[in-house]
């Protein structure tokens, strides 16, 4: 690998493993209405933004941060009464009391108005429109949750050109991705480059920690470490892990104001591809720097993913995550490259295909679901056992079978995605 691949992957793992407060999408649109607003010098009286269907699915059953409240509508007010957009995916972490009163009092006003915009260049695409007195303003994102593609104040264009045929090239690292050039990364570049992946264990921990504090959600992670669950799976390093990954998405999906580290925009990804490496590391003994090449195996291989599937599709996010992680357990078990690529095939032999029908509390569900199915993966890996490619996706090649689930997960499930959205929307 040469010096400039090398510093290439390190920049793309310090630029896709942030911390995030909230659900990315309603974030995402909170940081679209505080860039808008903060370009014009009034008071802003109204705001009316245009999403993708994909922005709408993820935003309707998830708690804000710091509200006690679901939805768009309350996310939208607090971009314009607390929003800094320079925060970015932490665009609301300065939210106090009096500013959540402020907040739910915009929302009273009836002065916030969502669109679905049928056209959408990408399925990630938030257009948000405010409007004063006098003065009005618009700020796009696309693409990325955090990539403000177009801002104008009073119809003078300030950034971008507003164009629903541009291409954004947003992604300014284009080093190309493989399993080998990842796997050889993980392993062999100097620990103190990689270090700064810990925080993630920390934050994530910080996270899953908080469900104590509380009830969250539909409380996955309780039940899972209640005396009638052990008494069916016992006190295992398995049941540990899946409980403390399904604690931090409990906590994050109902909206706590607490900081997790994401993966690819996605707060639940960098829940699922961290904990599970996390916990197995603590429990089975593994040292500091296994656990750092662990998590960077993890993280890299959920980015590789992601960049081919899409920030957002059909295909729940958080199984891809548990890629990721089959491959760290898979290494921290002692794995050799082989069987890293095995727990890959095996993974995705396994839970391929499960739709993602927006961000809501039973993600957590999913995010049990993912933990525990790369458990099983890494281990049927160690031992030398892997779906073939006589089998459904599989393909002999790794690589070919990870462009295979994406095909899928970003153009044959485009139609279930389609119905997904149109039955949350046509409920009663």
């Amino acid at each position: 690998m040469s010096q400039t691949e090398y510093s290439e992957l390190l920049a793309l793992l310090h630029k896709e493993v942030v911390p995030a407060i909230g659900c990315t999408e309603p974030i995402a649109v909170a940081l679209a209405v505080s860039k808008a607003k903060e370009v014009i010098d009034e008071k802003i009286i109204r705001c009316e933004v245009y999403l993708s269907s994909n922005i709408i699915k993820n935003s309707m059953g998830v708690g804000i941060p710091g509200t006690g409240m679901i939805g768009l509508p309350i996310a939208i007010a607090l971009g314009i009464v607390v929003g800094k957009s320079e925060y970015g995916l932490e665009v609301l972490k300065d939210l106090n009391a009096g500013k959540l009163e402020e907040a739910k009092q915009f929302v009273d006003s009836k002065q916030i108005f969502v669109h679905l915009k049928e056209d959408a260049p990408d399925k990630l695409y938030i257009e948000a429109c405010c409007f004063g007195e006098k003065a009005q303003s618009k700020a796009i994102i696309r693409s990325t949750h955090t990539h403000i593609a177009y801002v104008e104040a009073n119809d003078v264009v300030l950034l971008g050109e507003l164009s629903d045929n541009d291409q954004p090239q947003l992604d300014e690292n284009q080093v190309e991705l493989n399993f080998n050039k990842i796997h050889d990364f993980a392993t062999t570049a100097p620990l103190e480059d990689l270090e700064f992946i810990l925080q993630a264990a920390v934050l994530n921990k910080l996270a899953a920690n908080e469900s104590s504090n509380g009830i969250f959600g539909h409380s996955v992670a309780r039940v899972i470490q209640s005396k009638s669950f052990l008494n069916i799976m016992g006190d295992s390093v398995y049941n540990k892990l899946v409980a403390v990954t399904a604690a931090a998405c409990d906590v994050r999906m109902a909206g706590a104001m607490v900081p997790v580290m994401s993966n690819s925009g996605s707060g639940n990804q960098g829940i699922t591809a961290t904990l599970p490496v996390v916990v197995f590391a603590e429990e089975m003994n593994k040292s500091k720097d296994q656990l750092i090449r662990a998590l960077t195996l993890s993280h890299l291989m959920v980015i590789y993913i992601k960049r081919g599937l899409g920030r957002l599709s059909g295909l729940c996010g958080v199984t891809v995550a548990g890629i990721g992680a089959a491959c760290g357990m898979t290494y921290l078990m002692g794995g050799s490259r082989e069987q890293v690529a095995f727990s890959i095939k095996n993974m995705i032999g396994n839970i391929a295909g499960v739709i993602c029908d927006g961000a809501k509390p039973s993600c957590a569900l999913k995010v049990s679901n993912a933990a525990s199915s790369a458990t099983f993966s890494a281990m049927m890996a160690i031992d030398n056992k892997v779906v073939s490619s006589l089998e459904g996706i599989a393909d002999e090649d790794v690589d070919k079978t990870i462009n295979n689930l994406n095909a899928i997960g970003s153009e044959g499930m485009t139609e279930t995605d389609k119905m997904v959205l149109n039955i949350m929307l046509n409920k009663k």
